[in-house]
């Protein structure tokens, strides 16, 4: 009995291991909220059709992952000397989606899912309908590691603000801009309980601990004139 037990939980790790490469992302450097950089030069508006904010959600071990998407509602990037200096993108909470490829259990439903994610244990959209982001500096990125989002050629920190919580996140981004245009795409991690999002974190309670504190956050802003 002792030596299936050893195999069972050699077992286990090894399926925790390899779920666990699902997360591609490097988690976000973050810290405390920082001075917004100023808007100057040409002000694009973000184009809230072509934007999209991707998000994905674990189990601990990478296991049973749940991803969706995000509208972006308003927002601006400025452009100076050829590149993005400042800007920030406004996120509509209540838009949260769960893709239904995500949710393979036949007693578990997309809707119910976006429900909970609505309320108070996690994003509370009642009282926090919006979340945003806000440049606070773009610099050139020597060597993108190799998690980051392809073709990333920037650093680009910004004040993330969540369920009215705020902090500054820094990742490797690709940031393109052309004539009249601009956009920004990044992937990264970020550990929602630095927002103050709690459910499920309590190692106390076995029903709770299985759910990640991981986010992985996959932003694709675009603006114009």
């Amino acid at each position: 009995m002792k030596k299936l037990s050893v195999i069972a939980l050699v077992g286990v790790g090894l399926l925790a291991a390899s779920c666990n490469k699902e997360k591609s992302a490097e988690a976000a450097a973050t810290g405390t909220e920082q001075t917004v950089a100023e808007s100057k030069g040409e002000v694009l508006a973000v184009d809230t059709v072509a934007s999209v904010v991707n998000w994905k959600a674990f189990h601990k071990g990478g296991m049973a992952p749940r991803w969706g998407t995000l509208t972006v509602k308003s927002g601006d990037l400025s452009v100076e000397n050829g590149t993005v200096a400042a800007g920030n993108f406004v996120i509509d909470m209540n838009s949260i989606k769960v893709d239904p490829a995500s949710v393979t259990e036949k007693d578990k439903k997309p809707a119910d899912l976006e429900a909970h994610l609505k309320n108070p244990d996690f994003f509370d959209t009642a009282k926090n309908p919006t979340s945003d982001f806000k440049i606070t500096s773009v610099t050139d990125l020597k060597e993108a590691p190799k998690d980051a989002v392809a073709g990333a050629n920037k650093t680009v920190s910004g004040n993330l603000t969540l369920s009215g919580k705020t902090m500054n996140v820094t990742f490797p981004a690709k940031v393109d801009v052309a004539e009249g245009t601009a956009a920004i795409q990044a992937k990264f991690t970020v550990n929602r309980a630095d927002w103050g999002i709690k459910f499920g974190t309590s190692e106390a309670d076995p029903a709770e601990w299985m759910i990640s504190k991981d986010i992985e956050i996959a932003v694709d802003v675009k603006a114009k004139k």
